[in-house]
């Protein structure tokens, strides 16, 4: 019962980590720019992997995204794959303990493959939490190194909370794949710890028992010794 709790559950930290993550990647508030130094603000600007916005002290913003991919700097389009690749591993990762949870009813007469499912689905589980959580200490350290570097001429920006949100997804999902990878593990080693009885073969169990040596009563008598003394005339 504890083995199958521990799987739920790590099913469940997983998915809800997934689905923060691809809200993260949507998020427009990726880095803010900064008010620090500044006397008079008229605009804010706030970017994330796909475009850049600005809005005023109305509540007017206007959008415009990267046109050129190959004019981004390159930790930008690095970040933008991974966090695909972190969305599609989360989603095999989904399907796959989909089928290798102990309460479903997939592959129920074999229960090795369905442990395999699960062991597989925490495997992609860990990977796309660690995808995400390069991607965000990435990015989150290009932040901070324009930040307090003093000889820097362009808008500097503060870390956004689309980044604190990916953190605990990646958090989560690592987590959560931690939970259903040592779980089924656990189940796998203990259906090969089974011992099987012993049965013995039918060639065994047929062949003639052993005929038990009979001990040998050797005579120091004489031949003449077989016959009387009447024998003799």
């Amino acid at each position: 019962m504890s083995s199958s709790l521990l799987e739920a559950s790590g099913f469940f930290l997983a998915t809800l980590g997934w689905g923060m993550l691809a809200i993260t990647l949507f998020n427009s508030y990726w880095r803010v720019s900064t008010v620090s130094g500044n006397v008079i603000t008229t605009s804010t600007l706030f970017e994330n992997l796909w475009q850049s916005c600005a809005t005023d002290s109305t509540g007017v913003y206007n959008c415009w995204e990267f046109q050129s991919l190959l004019e981004l700097p390159a930790y930008l389009q690095a970040s933008r794959a991974l966090m695909i690749t972190a969305l599609v591993l989360g989603f095999l990762g989904i399907l796959c303990a989909m089928l290798g949870l102990q309460c479903t009813k997939v592959a129920e007469g074999n229960p090795n493959v369905k442990a395999k499912m699960a062991v597989l689905g925490g495997c992609m589980f860990i990977l796309a939490g660690i995808c995400g959580m390069v991607t965000i200490s990435w990015y989150a350290f290009n932040i901070t190194r324009d930040f307090f570097n003093p000889l820097f001429a362009g808008t500097k920006y503060e870390i956004g909370p689309a980044l604190y949100l990916g953190w605990s997804a990646s958090l989560l999902v690592i987590i959560g794949g931690s939970c259903l990878f040592s779980s089924c593990r656990k189940q796998l080693s203990q259906d090969k710890s089974y011992t099987y009885p012993y049965k013995a073969s039918k060639n065994a169990m047929s062949a003639p028992a052993a005929s038990v040596p009979r001990p040998r009563i050797e005579s120091n008598a004489s031949s003449g010794g077989k016959y009387g003394k009447n024998a003799y005339v």
